[in-house]
């Protein structure tokens, strides 16, 4: 399993080159739109950015994947949206906006993830490396 410093030095990378290139280049992966989503972070109270893809968009709802790649334990920007759903998305290089994020339910996450492992195999074999269930995050236009 790739260590701490391996997902951020490869977050890293990917905001680089969103960076370099503008905006321009990035912002699709393995044929997925990339989103950056800012949380908060539980312990510093900072505010924290990673890159990720969104297998599927539904309703309004993005939704993206807590895999960190089938490790044992929860990526970090999982764990600090749990504690303040209250989160930051810019979608596709568009600017960032406001969003509520949320943990599917069961029913939502069966019917979603069948879905994502029929087009993006990688998430089934993230799932056969941990015993966790990997949780959807759906992320919202916040309501008013």
């Amino acid at each position: 399993m790739p260590s701490d410093f391996a997902f951020k030095a490869m977050n890293g990378v990917h905001r680089g080159i969103l960076k370099i290139s503008g905006g321009r280049a990035g912002w699709r992966v393995y044929g997925m739109p990339v989103l950056r989503l800012t949380t908060i972070g539980r312990k510093s109270g900072r505010p924290r950015s990673v890159v990720l893809a969104s297998p599927i968009q539904e309703d309004g709802s993005l939704v993206v994947v807590a895999s960190r790649g089938g490790d044992d334990i929860h990526p970090a920007w999982f764990l600090n949206l749990c504690a303040d759903p209250e989160v930051e998305v810019s979608y596709q290089g568009q600017p960032a906006r406001p969003m509520r994020a949320r943990v599917a339910t069961a029913d939502e996450r069966r019917r979603l993830w069948s879905r994502i492992v029929a087009d993006h195999e990688n998430y089934a074999r993230y799932q056969g490396k941990t015993e966790r269930e990997i949780p959807l995050v759906l992320l919202d236009e916040p309501s008013i």
